[in-house]
């Protein structure tokens, strides 16, 4: 739900990847398909493809938004483990310095979790569990989804109508 939203709200050039359990997780938990996201993107990539552009610092890339992560890929590149192109565009990423997002799906989240999450936020990631904020009264789940998204559109320097503001602000 929040990377379908936010490949849908980001008026930017997009690629999407897809793991194998990603396909799945999208088709069981929104009912859509690769095919549906298409439209928001310029090319989908193959994550066995690490002939891609994006798998070398060579090519130029503002972030990597990884929207759902989970625990054990995030756990794979805190280790340094870059052996699909999702893990190796976040090995990029990091090494290059630019702006990698990590949106993390699952919880609770151990020792380890922790630890790696901690490793990752050191070297430069943003690390944001999938914790949608309450704070604006959502009246359903697709308003959880655009308060999230919203603030990762933030973080990525787009300004949206549904940022939240405190009163005293407005």
């Amino acid at each position: 739900m929040f990377g379908v939203d936010l490949l849908r709200r980001l008026q930017a050039e997009k690629y999407l990847v897809l793991s194998k359990w990603g396909r799945y997780t999208l088709k069981e938990e929104t009912g859509l398909t690769e095919h549906h996201l298409a439209e928001y993107v310029k090319r989908v990539f193959s994550d066995d493809d690490l002939a891609a552009p994006f798998s070398s610092g060579s090519t130029p890339f503002d972030a990597y938004v990884m929207l759902p992560c989970s625990s054990s890929t995030m756990c794979k590149i805190a280790a340094g483990i870059g052996d699909t192109l999702i893990t190796r565009i976040a090995q990029v990423a990091l090494k290059e310095r630019r702006k990698l997002i990590i949106g993390l799906r699952e919880t609770p989240l151990s020792t380890i979790h922790l630890e790696q999450a901690a490793k990752l936020s050191q070297a430069g990631a943003i690390i944001m569990p999938l914790s949608p904020p309450l704070y604006h009264r959502p009246q359903n789940l697709e308003d959880m989804v655009e308060q999230f998204t919203a603030k990762v559109l933030s973080l990525l320097g787009v300004e949206t109508a549904h940022a939240w503001k405190p009163e005293a602000l407005e």
